[in-house]
């Protein structure tokens, strides 16, 4: 049985050697080389919590105070003094008072006595322990406690979950309901975070047709604008839709330039291999541009183009949707997070047992889309492929779970297999 390298930055695929000139470039390789060009925004602007869901910190969030804030109740219960627990119980200590949430919480409690409390009211002063209520027995003002609770049993102690100047968040996390959810906890009511990146994008192609509309002989309706509008739906996004561009080398050139003055990152799809009907490189060098990696030994999307225009990213994905899909995914999306400053870019990946047989020709890092199955005895889930062919097969991505990894090296898969697999993000 073969097992996949462990996980690994970017992906282990195992073309990893630098290749001669005019040779694939490796997914890892590819990855580095694009993230070497890649150089965060740095405008940041200072934004309420409730306008900051979804982006990123531009500098680290500290704690400008302790949390719990006070000693609290962790339970409905009674608040007691240890020390009124006199002997053998039960002990029967007449009520003195009510605390509830939002009570100051400052009345000590008498000798001999108790107070009813509630969950994450103010612990008043010379309380030792809060008895939860399911273990007492109330008749009339006295409660009968059967159990002598341990020192500070049920009191959530101030300070106990974060300390006072404590890092509640790095820079480069996304503000998530999570994040957003301990900031507020915090009273941290703005934060700094950077900008919106931008990102420009056209498909190219004499013979795309928007959805809804009749096709004549020959055309096809634009699924890359469409795949790329969702992908780049993101609340530290900001996209520029360009549309579709037909196969004009001035056409494309023009909407290339006039895309990169005012984009981070300039994202086409179509016209990266080499037919008569490609023009992107050519477009791309005519522009002034620079090209850092092109046809990347990944399967499917060979053809790939990433380069830079003036201050701008350039990335032509290949126009057959799969393979588009595929390239932004495992490529585009990290670049996309490495401008906008994200430290968790990596992709999430965990170990999938192949469900399947299969033969291939090695040299490339492929990527299945594939579907998830059930557990095995070892917590393990299992994987099956619908086909092997993918390349055309647009309806896979939306019946499938997310790309199955197979390294470049590997000539057979066997049912049994460890691999690694890269959820889609959303269904």
């Amino acid at each position: 049985m073969n097992t996949s390298p462990a996980l690994s930055d970017p992906f282990h695929c195992g073309c990893e050697a630098e290749p001669e000139m005019g040779a694939l470039v490796s997914v890892d390789g590819a990855l580095r080389r694009v993230l070497t060009l890649v150089a965060t925004v740095e405008q940041v602007e200072r934004l309420s919590l409730e306008r900051a869901h979804g982006r990123v910190l531009a500098e680290a969030v500290r704690a400008g105070g302790s949390l719990p804030l006070f000693d609290n109740s962790a339970m409905d219960g009674y608040a007691v003094r240890l020390a009124d627990l006199v002997g053998k119980g039960p002990w029967r200590l007449p009520l003195a008072g009510r605390v509830a949430a939002g009570d100051a919480g400052d009345q000590p409690i008498p000798a001999g006595a108790a107070f009813r409390i509630f969950t994450g009211a103010g612990v008043p002063p010379g309380c030792d322990a809060v008895v939860v209520q399911e273990l007492t027995r109330l008749e009339g003002d006295t409660v009968e406690i059967g159990r002598r609770p341990e020192p500070g049993e049920n009191i959530r102690r101030a300070g106990e979950d974060l300390i006072a100047g404590a890092e509640l968040l790095p820079a480069g996390r996304r503000i998530g309901p999570r994040a957003a959810a301990l900031l507020a906890s915090a009273g941290c009511g703005e934060v700094v975070v950077r900008r919106r990146i931008r990102v420009a994008f056209f498909s190219t192609g004499s013979e795309l047709c928007a959805p809804g509309t009749p096709l004549a002989p020959g055309q096809i309706w634009n699924a890359n604008r469409y795949h790329l509008q969702g992908s780049l739906d993101l609340p530290w996004v900001e996209a520029i839709d360009m549309g579709a561009i037909p196969d004009r080398p001035d056409r494309l050139r023009e909407t290339l330039e006039r895309a990169s003055r005012s984009a981070d990152l300039v994202v086409t799809t179509g016209g990266v291999s080499v037919g008569d009907e490609d023009h992107m490189p050519a477009v791309l060098d005519a522009a002034g541009g620079e090209v850092h990696v092109m046809k990347v030994a990944m399967k499917p999307g060979k053809p790939l183009i990433v380069g830079r225009l003036g201050q701008a990213l350039y990335l032509g994905l290949p126009g057959n949707p799969v393979s588009a899909f595929v390239t932004w995914h495992v490529i585009g999306a990290r670049i996309a997070e490495a401008l906008a400053g994200i430290r968790e870019a990596r992709p999430t990946r965990f170990i999938v047992r192949a469900g399947f047989d299969r033969v291939r020709q090695p040299g490339r890092c492929e990527f299945l889309p594939a579907r998830l199955g059930n557990y095995d005895d070892h917590g393990t889930r299992g994987v099956e492929i619908a086909t092997s062919a993918v390349s055309h097969r647009v309806a896979l991505l939306a019946q499938t779970d997310g790309l199955l990894l197979i390294p470049s090296e590997t000539d057979r898969i066997q049912r049994g297999d460890m691999l690694e697999f890269l959820p889609f993000p959303d269904q």
